[in-house]
């Protein structure tokens, strides 16, 4: 298979994968929340501008959600005074990082966990939630948002809550935005299958405009993330051998055929003037 058809296809593949809506598995307890609706809201969100907010971070600083702007940003939302769901979710999603970010590259992607149970998720916390599930990870914030704008915050993001004696029910949804900040994927449950996430994360990696040739370290590194595929064996993403030798034939044959190419026209052109 030629070089060019090869990226082509799975240019084309990455693009299916991170249009269709994921629907990960969800659980389906008796509770006031209505998931049906609850999900379909969430659809409802994928492709919309979700706008500019302010947080505190749990060290104190200042964050606008345009800081993440130019690279792809996963959000999930938490209440810190949950004992099991938020807390398994959250430590299920950091293993997810760490496969994702040895796939793609460190800052590949930022993480943002969002507290919406305020007042009481303040910054101090959020932090203790953070230690608590032990998630230390470089590019990772925990964040409160400013109560005014929590209701519109949630709305564009599709994420829906009702309060229980118990706390609250809530979709268990992580969102992957854009780097122009439009949500892209939504991944329910609270644990999913490794390439639901990584894919769209991929495809966006892989969407940005070709690179020029003299740019060869942004080459290098958009071919390899082409060539990274998932081992369900091992459970994790490997640069695929195969592929590449494939691309690299491809290539070969591509510069060899324009070499042959380039050295007719030079003897016809030479013969013409003779």
């Amino acid at each position: 298979m030629r070089a060019s058809a090869l990226a082509g296809s799975l240019v084309a593949t990455l693009a299916l994968l991170a249009a269709t809506p994921v629907m990960a598995s969800v659980p389906q307890p008796d509770s006031p929340l209505d998931r049906r609706a609850a999900l379909t809201h969430s659809q409802a969100a994928i492709g919309r501008p979700v706008g500019d907010h302010t947080f505190t971070a749990a060290d104190g600083r200042r964050v606008r959600l345009s800081d993440y702007r130019g690279r792809p940003l996963v959000v999930s939302f938490v209440y810190t005074a949950c004992y099991q769901v938020c807390p398994t979710t959250t430590q299920f999603l950091a293993g997810a990082v760490r496969s994702a970010r040895s796939a793609l590259g460190a800052e590949s992607f930022a993480v943002a966990t969002i507290g919406f149970n305020l007042p009481q998720d303040t910054p101090e916390a959020m932090r203790q939630f953070a230690r608590q599930q032990d998630v230390a990870l470089p590019g990772w914030d925990f964040l409160s948002p400013d109560i005014a704008g929590l209701d519109g915050l949630l709305e564009r993001f599709g994420f829906s809550y009702v309060a229980t004696p118990k706390g609250f029910d809530h979709l268990l949804q992580v969102s992957i935005l854009d780097g122009n900040g439009r949500v892209h994927t939504q991944l329910y449950g609270d644990q999913f299958e490794l390439p639901l996430f990584v894919e769209p994360l991929k495809a966006l990696a892989t969407g940005t405009p070709t690179p020029a040739l003299s740019d060869f370290g942004e080459l290098l590194e958009r071919v390899r993330l082409l060539c990274t595929v998932y081992d369900p064996a091992a459970g994790r993403y490997r640069l695929n051998y195969a592929i590449v030798i494939q691309l690299l034939v491809g290539a070969s044959v591509l510069i060899a055929g324009a070499a042959i190419v380039t050295h007719e026209w030079r003897k016809r052109s030479r013969a013409e003037r003779g």
